[in-house]
């Protein structure tokens, strides 16, 4: 099969029912399948496969093993040359598909790439995860092309040029299976969140490309796992940035970015205190403790890695901070910020 499209499900048979028609609808092709993976849901997503959507593979796990875990499961003697990890609550629009194919026959060099990810909820809007394709500054804060902390740009085309990101949305990737493999997937002990990050630098760092492809869209609902602002989000999202950066970063950078991000986290945290987000504040420390305790597993990770990690940072690393960008000269835009991105 030339191309799997996989949809990693748990409990989410209202997403499917709403989303997936439009998945079948414009992915008919005889060199394409469409896969739901199931987490072991309790409701009756299973059932509503098997019955109103025969043309869908059905693969159930044996447990929930989480976003991460759960594509290394579902994806583990799946070898299509190209796959396409789907998020269950992504509304597909009509030639979704030959773009992102094309772009990735034509140059063997990019190792995986995302269409332009708009808001469900907003259309007019581009959507958090992801956007107009993803970068990181030099903190390893995440942002887009199109999303610069929690502000959204309204899509008037400015971003419609393809051009090489840091790293390619999991709300939708499409990825070679080759190098899906090669890589091991993402690091299950991220769980979820930011696995397609790492993933991504770690095919940096063997040379390949991450691009974006707006000709192809889609619309994300978002939020659909965890709720934006969920305390078990915040902790994921604190816990794993430092996973993401003790993993990749070269030796010469490694102390110092992390001692001021961690820096930077503590101020967060104090800041969710005073404004009365107890658990969050909590949740940000749990975070810290977590990434001391992991440590012994993140060096053998990193050691593992060590050898492909750059010395030089990657065009696609913002060098500055984009919380000072955001936070303190007020720039909500991603044309604002003095960063020269190729095509």
């Amino acid at each position: 099969m030339k191309l799997s499209i996989v949809i990693l499900n748990w409990n989410g048979s209202h997403h499917l029912r709403r989303f997936l028609p439009s998945v079948v609808k414009y992915s008919r092709y005889d060199w394409a399948e469409i896969i739901v993976a199931d987490n072991l849901s309790t409701d009756d997503s299973c059932s509503l496969i098997k019955n109103e959507f025969p043309e869908v593979k059905l693969l159930q796990l044996n447990e929930n093993y989480g976003f991460a875990k759960g594509y290394n499961q579902a994806l583990s003697e799946n070898f299509a040359d190209y796959i396409l990890l789907l998020n269950s609550d992504i509304e597909v629009t009509e030639n979704w598909l030959e773009p992102l194919i094309q772009i990735m026959d034509n140059d063997p060099l990019i190792g995986a790439c995302q269409p332009k990810i708009l808001s469900l909820h907003e259309p007019q809007k581009f959507e958090h995860a992801g956007a107009a394709g993803g970068f990181i500054d030099h903190y390893g804060y995440p942002f887009c092309r199109g999303r610069i902390i929690n502000s959204l740009e309204t899509d008037n085309g400015q971003y419609d040029n393809p051009i090489s990101v840091f790293w390619a949305s999991g709300a939708a990737m499409l990825i070679r299976g080759k190098l899906w493999h090669e890589s091991h997937g993402f690091d299950g002990d991220f769980w979820a969140h930011m696995e397609e990050i790492d993933l991504c630098w770690r095919l940096k760092n063997k040379g390949f490309k991450m691009v974006v492809i707006p000709e192809s869209k889609v619309y994300h609902l978002g939020g659909g796992s965890l709720a934006y602002g969920d305390p078990r989000k915040i902790y994921l999202n604190f816990r794993n940035n430092l996973f993401l950066l003790y993993k990749n970063l070269p030796e010469n950078r490694l102390l110092k970015t992390l001692f001021i991000r961690m820096t930077l986290d503590g101020i967060a945290a104090i800041q969710f205190l005073l404004t009365g987000q107890l658990k969050s504040f909590i949740r940000v420390l749990a975070a810290h403790r977590d990434f001391y305790k992991s440590l012994s597993s993140l060096r053998k990770k990193r050691e593992a890695l060590i050898a492909q990690i750059e010395v030089t940072s990657h065009p696609e690393i913002y060098k500055g901070s984009i919380i000072f960008e955001f936070y303190i000269l007020r720039k909500r835009k991603f044309s604002a910020l003095n960063f020269t991105t190729k095509a």
